[in-house]
């Protein structure tokens, strides 16, 4: 079946997400309701406390709604245990962290190998697919070096890799340049543009609007609600990025200015 004529990559429906916090209940997703297709690039926004950290967890399957429906290629997944949460990770969700999170004595081939050994795939398998995805994110010649013989952006191209090995449904990326200087961070997004030209489905939690309008879509939350969902040509015109105006220096008083001048 083709992309064309299945459902959407995942769709949420009316989710709630309340945490009690000591006898307080405080409602961090208040219904929202939104689905993304395959192939699509999405970016999530929204300032602190907007509810875009809860929305990443729910994404991918490390928390569960308190009301509401949560699909992921069409499998309702809001009620699963945590047993039947961490296959669907493993199986559905590539990760990639703002912290790389990378095995510090594993070499680029282990780390990336590592999901497909917690699959239970075949030695010689696991082999073609870590090379694979290695390869796809131009780091064929540093297979063997471990991460702290390899620059910042170099161990994120090995998350990326890592994320990518079981071909999941959903790549799910946190601030993934927020460790790195902006010429590096911009190797990264680039990554991310060849990967979804390749026909990977992206969603990127991000506070910098710069990178959030690197994808096609941007989904902005406020209060635990949808604030807007607008392609990102359209959010660039909702909210034109500006260099902050500079207020004028203050008048010195005048008694001040003359004693100066004396």
């Amino acid at each position: 079946m083709t992309a064309a004529h299945r459902g959407p990559a995942l769709a949420l429906h009316d989710v709630v997400k309340t945490y009690d916090l000591e006898g307080i209940l405080v409602q961090a997703l208040r219904g929202v309701s939104f689905s993304v297709a395959h192939n699509e690039y999405v970016a999530i926004m929204g300032p602190s406390g907007s509810g875009k950290s809860t929305m990443m967890n729910l994404i991918g399957c490390l928390d569960v709604p308190t009301s509401g429906r949560y699909l992921i290629d069409g499998v309702d997944v809001s009620g699963l245990d945590d047993d039947a949460l961490a296959d669907i990770r493993n199986r559905k969700i590539g990760f990639v962290f703002q912290t790389f999170n990378l095995i510090p004595r594993a070499d680029v081939f282990k780390n990336v190998e590592l999901p497909l050994v917690y699959a239970g795939v075949a030695s010689a398998e696991r082999r073609r697919l870590a090379e694979e995805a290695i390869e796809k994110v131009g780091l064929k010649d540093r297979m063997r070096h471990k991460p702290n013989e390899l620059s910042g952006g170099q161990r994120q191209r090995v998350a990326i890799a890592r994320a990518l090995v079981n071909r999941p449904s959903i790549l799910l990326a946190d601030e993934p340049t927020g460790n790195l200087d902006t010429r590096t961070g911009e190797e990264i997004l680039e990554v991310f543009d060849q990967l979804h030209g390749g026909g990977n489905t992206i969603i990127m939690v991000t506070h910098e609007d710069d990178v959030a309008r690197r994808a096609r879509r941007i989904v902005r939350l406020r209060d635990g609600l949808m604030e807007s969902d607008l392609a990102a040509a359209d959010d660039r015109a909702r909210a034109p990025l500006t260099a902050p105006v500079l207020a004028a220096p203050p008048t010195l008083p005048t008694t001040l200015t003359a004693s100066a001048g004396a």
